[in-house]
């Protein structure tokens, strides 16, 4: 029994290094919590709705203790139909409140982009700028653990291909309360492509994180490490990923750089740019499919820009496979992009040679 809940332990949670004591510490699942309750508090036109987001304290206890603080009005559950609440979110949205729509999984949001698309995305444009739809779609986003095809897909490339929308895919805990607070602010619509695995993970903060004013620019990348053999581009969890692949190949004296996008749409290509034309080598990282992905666009921009110029071999793209996401644990894993998937990439795009 007890190896049992050892290998459930280790399938469902995400692990980091230890940090020291002193240092302060943040889940991201208290980054989001904290985002939504001091923009609550600041602005009384935010609100919140979604499955079993009230009463329940939230489906992964994100908006846990808002409906005692805030109550029916501001914190409200809805019945199991995306396309409903989230019509409603947007109508509230057009009138002059600024709603936090959750789904309970962004694969669910399915059910609502005519919705996010139709309504939210286009209606700005569409009333020759008189009509701002101030909503934010959050959620978790992508692969948990053994949730099988129909609850582990990444739709950041699906959004991102919308004019219209603002697409957010954050990493860790200051991404999380920056981003989200910049999003429930912002006039227009924004995704906000959270992660199940990191809601529990530990990361560091400091007191200007925690400040209430505290925001992050969306549109605006992260160099999350520095590096002057290869580039790394990621999202989400992905970050995660090429962070440990970096420090595996940091052992055999390849420095990557490591870029956390933060957010999808609009790219950040001048924060790429500058990286690969220092680095000339590039691999995109991303847990979602490979046709038409994130990993595609970034390709595309670099191609079509002087950096190309830059590189000094082809840009390597690291996804997960071209398949549904299999149900048994060994096929999910094969079907997820590994560290060493991407110390594989590194390795083969500087052809054995560093600077």
């Amino acid at each position: 029994m007890l190896a049992a809940v050892r290998v459930l332990t280790r399938r469902a949670f995400s692990t980091a290094k230890p940090l020291s004591a002193a240092a302060q510490q943040m889940t991201v699942r208290d980054a989001l919590n904290s985002a939504m309750d001091e923009e609550m508090e600041k602005d009384e036109r935010v609100f919140i709705l979604g499955e079993e987001v009230a009463q329940y304290d939230g489906a992964y206890k994100v908006s846990r203790g808002l409906w005692k603080k805030y109550g029916d009005k501001r914190v409200i559950d809805t019945p199991i139909t995306e396309m409903g609440f989230a019509g409603m979110a947007v109508g509230a949205a057009m009138a002059g409140l600024r709603p936090i729509c959750e789904f309970m999984t962004f694969n669910f949001a399915m059910q609502a982009i005519d919705q996010i698309i139709n309504s939210a995305a286009k209606t700005f444009y569409m009333s020759a700028g008189v009509v701002n739809v101030p909503i934010v779609f959050r959620g978790p986003n992508g692969a948990a653990a053994g949730v099988g095809a129909q609850h582990s897909q990444c739709f950041a490339a699906w959004y991102a291909h919308c004019p219209g929308l603002k697409v957010i895919s954050p990493y860790d805990a200051e991404d999380c309360r920056g981003l989200l607070k910049a999003a429930i602010r912002d006039p227009d619509p924004v995704v906000f492509l959270e992660n199940e695995i990191l809601y529990g993970q530990l990361y560091p903060v400091n007191d200007q994180i925690l400040d209430k004013n505290f925001t992050l620019p969306i549109g605006k990348a992260k160099i999350q490490r520095p590096g002057t053999h290869c580039t790394l581009v990621a999202h989400s969890r992905a970050v995660e990923l090429a962070l440990q692949a970096a420090a595996e190949l940091a052992k055999g004296g390849i420095e990557c750089e490591v870029i956390n996008l933060r957010t999808i749409r609009p790219l950040d290509v001048d924060t790429i740019f500058q990286s690969v034309q220092k680095t000339h080598h590039l691999v995109t990282v991303e847990q979602g499919w490979p046709q038409c992905g994130v990993g595609s666009e970034i390709c595309a921009r670099v191609m079509e820009s002087e950096t190309f110029f830059h590189l000094d071999a082809p840009v390597w793209r690291v996804t997960g496979v071209d398949v549904p996401m299999p149900y048994a644990k060994t096929l999910e894993g094969a079907a997820l992009p590994q560290p060493h998937d991407i110390v594989t990439a590194v390795r083969t795009v500087l052809g054995g040679k560093t600077k």
